[in-house]
């Protein structure tokens, strides 16, 4: 197609008045000097039959037949000029050419019908008429059905060739322009199609970059948050109560321990990552890091047994103590009977009672919170508020503000209702239902 299309343009390259192909103006003087010689020589035979000066009959007849010159511009003149010629009985390469080429361009069918018919019945009288003057046919015993018969052979002969030829050379140009507008048209949905692949390639790309940082954020940020708010509770009772001071340095190194240890699965999820570009690593990375999250002991408590599953609503009294023993009062209420829900499902509710805890160390210390998880025909509910901050001096502790945002993303990505906001006495809440998407039993 290339190829092609660089020897269109090319063709194209060339301009004289209307022509646009160099070899197109060969034929078309070729075509009119033979159309010119016939007009001559039958001139000159119908100046003999008719008695008049040769030149004065020669000269135009010649000039006529040059017409086919402009068989391109006006076919239409070509036809009725070789109509205008067949009582002289010349013209025949007029005729012919000239109604190829109407009947090749998108003239409408019934000016090239009309233009045929007149040109065949022209060819049959003069025909007929030429046979019944002839005084050799005038001698033989022919039948009273002959002259008609040869006539209208002639006349038929003389139309319905060039007529078909050049219809079938208008429906062949059709059908090479509407499959050289098809192949653009291809080129330009695959150029689309590529642009959007591009697109799509790039918000994939975009989204697992976002899900990688939502769980490292929901992995690391917690204990990372109770580690800063133990090291300023450190601070602030060194010298007045050693033990504690102990016991909270204890707990910092421990959470230390744990964020490094899940620092560290996520860091060789991502290598195995690239090395199986099959494997879904936003999935994966949940999954370890959910996992690495469950083997992970509680601060002050007994290193447990490795737990295979994910973080899990049953899990939510270890988390609130977490926070109670960074100082914070919690109270956690859960209603209903406890059922087996899908792993994301509970994975999901977990993360955002931790974000939750999370914000308020970071963001309203001092402050109590509560926790309620509502166990509901079909979704589980969490709601997390606190109340406004005492005014303390807390440890100030960072903030992307992405947590919120992580939260939504999870919530809504399992079809859940995510709100949070201010609450009239001054706290901040945070309310997700997430609907059970228990796997069907097989």
């Amino acid at each position: 197609m290339k190829a092609t299309g660089a020897a269109e343009t090319s063709e194209r390259g060339f301009r004289l008045l209307w022509w646009t192909r160099r070899r197109s103006v060969l034929l078309d003087g070729a075509l009119a000097l033979a159309s010119a010689a016939e007009c001559g020589g039958q001139g000159v035979v119908f100046a003999g039959r008719t008695g008049l000066p040769v030149w004065l009959v020669v000269v135009p007849c010649a000039l006529a037949g040059l017409a086919l010159i402009v068989r391109r511009r006006w076919p239409l003149a070509v036809i009725l000029l070789s109509i205008g010629l067949l009582p002289a009985n010349m013209g025949a390469m007029l005729a012919l050419v000239g109604l190829y080429t109407l009947a090749s361009t998108e003239a409408p069918r019934r000016i090239i019908g009309t233009l045929a018919a007149m040109q065949g019945v022209g060819s049959v009288i003069v025909v007929a008429l030429l046979m019944e003057s002839d005084e050799g046919l005038k001698q033989q015993a022919l039948p009273a059905w002959f002259t008609p018969l040869v006539s209208v052979l002639f006349g038929v002969a003389s139309v319905v060739p060039p007529v078909l030829l050049g219809m079938y050379v208008r429906a062949r140009r059709r059908l090479v322009e509407s499959l050289r507008d098809r192949a653009h048209g291809l080129e330009r949905e695959l150029a689309l199609l590529a642009e959007r692949a591009e697109e799509r390639a790039e918000w994939a790309r975009g989204e697992e970059r976002r899900r990688i940082a939502r769980e490292m954020h929901d992995v690391v940020a917690h204990r990372v948050s109770l580690m800063v708010v133990h090291a300023a509770a450190l601070q602030a009772v060194t010298a007045k109560d050693p033990e504690k001071a102990a016991k909270n340095a204890a707990l910092i190194g421990d959470m230390g321990r744990q964020a490094l240890t899940e620092l560290r699965t996520m860091l060789g999820v991502l290598r195995a990552h690239e090395k199986n570009s099959r494997q879904d690593a936003p999935s994966r990375l949940a999954e370890i890091a959910a996992s690495a999250r469950a083997q992970a002991p509680a601060p002050g408590a007994e290193h447990a047994g490795a737990q295979e599953r994910g973080p899990s609503l049953t899990q939510l009294a270890a988390l609130v103590d977490q926070s109670r023993a960074a100082g914070m009062t919690v109270d956690l209420s859960v209603e209903g009977e406890p059922r087996g829900y899908a792993e994301q499902v509970e994975s999901t509710a977990y993360r955002v009672v931790q974000e939750a805890l999370t914000n308020v160390h970071k963001h309203a210390a001092g402050a109590s919170a509560e926790v309620r998880l509502a166990h509901r025909d079909g979704e589980v509910a969490v709601l997390v508020q606190n109340a406004p901050p005492s005014g303390g001096g807390g440890a100030r502790l960072p903030s992307g503000g992405n947590g919120l945002i992580g939260m939504k993303e999870r919530v809504t990505a399992l079809g859940g209702g995510f709100v949070s906001g201010p609450t009239d006495a001054g706290g901040f809440r945070v309310s997700a239902v997430i609907p059970d998407r228990r796997p069907a039993p097989d």
